[in-house]
């Protein structure tokens, strides 16, 4: 079941339900080619519109990057969604309603929604405070940041006044629980009993995730005293490792530039946003995380990340950028000058200049080897297997074996070290992981199909009516390629049902790419012959594969006789020659 605990019949109702061409019209600008209709590849960056959609199957294809599906596939790349949140979405606009999978995940899910109010409540309230009187303080020390009232809307900031009790006797009045509001990390609880607000006296940044839902709370205090910043605990809507300040707004323009800036704190993502450098995203403050870096994956594989220039954040973020090598993602880092973050450097130097500083960031290899050489005599034996050893550690993440000779390389010239010394070395960091790189074993690819079997599919997706004369000359089994054969299966299930093959569906049932591609691709590159003709090549691809498969058996028996007579074993070489006997005589 491609849905996991969702009904196949509830997926395939969905996607009966919803028009692929209107879905995807939503997104982009589909102009009609013949019966299909046509656009600019929104995976890819192309001149010529090479991405196609079929409204009579429901399916899409670019003949440009390969990449093709259906509703629930097309939501997922282009949202970048997991399946379960793409079927949700579709599933709303279908007007179809989901089954409940299990008591405790509705009851977590309950919770959610709560939370997600609750932050909603608090977001606007802390935005009527700065609006009001008792804000007058905040905005003046917005406007002296360069912060507009525009852009106080925009990521809608707010204030948490002096008062102790301000936001619960809000909620309060919303008829909200206490015990609601600390689970929403709101409220702290006194030691003398009863609660007060967590944020007192503050700039609020709401924190939004991808779907624009306040899921927590970043608060700055309006002069230097500490602690500079407080934050939301992590609740069941909120995880810090997991979600990046300003994604939601930033994702559209991390698609068109396919690059994205990471910056630290909620000023460094606001200044540069407002001056129009759009697709950065900020790290909340805390060391990169893998959960934070597949987010970003989900995005872009080019990632530049922005630092501040103090030696020890320098050292700290070391340790969190290999993050990007282990989930191949390209990372550059730039380190701005000394004293400046991304905030303070774009209000002073303005953003062309910020602009050129990302345009000009380094990789990850000459940046870390750059701040080693300032920590270590990369002059003298000692210095150089320090430096050695911190970049080998690096250079172990990457998962080509391309890159990683070339880094080793590069590492021999800079240091003046052996190229087989640190070969040596490198084989000490992890070796589980490095074992294939130094067998230098080829990288594992997906058998390729048989074209005989390639073609009966594609005849079978063009015209329904040869299924069925398929189907009774051949099993799925008899197809050599298990993907294949899995496929074919379906089609003659349905057949069998009497059900239409559709691709859409099919689709669903496949985890393989590589198959779902060329599903997609057979609808909109068809045979331009008759019925007739591809009768013709269906009997010949068939009498072509019981050919294959007679001559298989009649070779892997051949090889089995010649097993048993050199063990000598008269038995199973009698019995093995009467069924080599019967193969010669049958004909296809």
């Amino acid at each position: 079941m491609a849905g996991g605990l969702i009904p196949e019949n509830i997926l395939e109702d969905i996607l009966s339900r919803v028009d692929i061409v209107e879905l995807i019209s939503g997104f982009l600008p589909l102009k009609r080619a013949g019966r299909n209709f046509k656009a600019s590849c929104p995976f890819h960056h192309e001149k010529t519109p090479s991405f196609m959609v079929s409204g009579d199957r429901q399916i899409y294809h670019c003949f440009g990057c390969g990449e093709s599906g259906n509703a629930f596939k097309f939501l997922m790349r282009f949202e970048r969604m997991e399946f379960p949140e793409a079927v949700q979405s579709l599933a709303k606009k279908a007007g179809v309603t989901l089954p409940e999978i299990r008591k405790e995940s509705s009851s977590i899910s309950s919770l959610s929604e709560q939370l997600y109010k609750i932050n909603e409540l608090a977001a606007n309230f802390y935005a009527a405070n700065l609006n009001s009187a008792s804000g007058q303080q905040a905005r003046k020390y917005l406007v002296n940041r360069g912060i507009n009232e525009e852009a106080a809307k925009l990521f809608r900031l707010g204030f948490a006044c002096a008062e102790w009790e301000g936001l619960i006797n809000f909620l309060r009045g919303k008829n909200i629980a206490l015990t609601l509001m600390e689970k929403a990390g709101l409220i702290l609880a006194k030691e003398a009993g009863g609660y007060h607000d967590r944020f007192r006296n503050r700039i609020i940044f709401p924190i939004v995730d991808i779907k624009s839902r306040v899921i927590g709370f970043g608060a700055r205090v309006l002069d230097e005293n500490l602690p500079k910043y407080i934050n939301s605990p992590e609740t069941a809507v909120y995880t810090k490792g997991r979600n990046l300040y300003g994604l939601n707004l930033a994702k559209d323009s991390v698609r068109e530039e396919d690059f994205i800036a990471v910056v630290e704190g909620y000023l460094d993502f606001i200044t540069p946003y407002t001056k129009g450098f759009k697709n950065l995203v900020a790290s909340l403050g805390t060391a990169l995380t893998l959960e934070q870096a597949r987010l970003l994956k989900r995005y872009t594989r080019n990632v530049v990340v922005v630092y501040d220039a103090d030696a020890a954040g320098e050292m700290a973020s070391l340790r969190s950028l290999d993050i990007f090598l282990e989930e191949e993602i390209d990372v550059r880092v730039v380190s701005l000058p000394t004293g400046f973050d991304p905030d303070g450097f774009v209000r002073e130097k303005g953003i062309a200049a910020f602009k050129e500083k990302v345009k000009q960031a380094n990789g990850l290899f000459d940046y870390k080897l750059g701040i080693l050489k300032t920590h270590h005599a990369h002059k003298g034996i000692e210095g150089k297997a320090k430096i050695a050893c911190g970049m080998l550690e690096t250079v172990s993440k990457f998962k080509n074996a391309v890159l990683k000779s070339e880094y080793v390389r590069r590492l021999s010239m800079e240091l003046d070290i052996r190229e087989e010394a640190l070969l040596a070395e490198i084989k000490k960091v992890k070796p589980d992981t490095n074992a294939a790189y130094f067998r230098e074993l080829p990288a594992e690819r997906p058998a390729q199909i048989n074209p005989t079997e390639k073609l009966l599919l594609k005849l079978m997706l063009e015209e329904t009516a040869l299924i069925e004369r398929i189907r009774e000359r051949l099993e799925p089994a008899d197809f050599s390629d298990a993907r294949l054969s899995k496929v074919v299966s379906i089609m003659f299930e349905l057949v069998e049902q009497g059900k239409a093959v559709e691709p859409r569906i099919l689709i669903n049932h496949l985890g393989e790419e590589e198959i779902s591609r060329f599903i997609c691709e057979s609808i909109f590159l068809p045979q331009e012959a008759s019925l007739q003709e591809k009768e013709k090549m269906a009997d010949d691809c068939i009498q072509r594969l019981k050919n294959e498969k007679l001559k298989f058996r009649r070779s892997e028996l051949h090889n089995r006789i010649k097993t048993a007579q050199g063990l000598g074993n008269e038995e199973e070489l009698s019995r093995l020659m009467r069924e080599f006997n019967e193969l010669i005589k049958i004909k296809v």
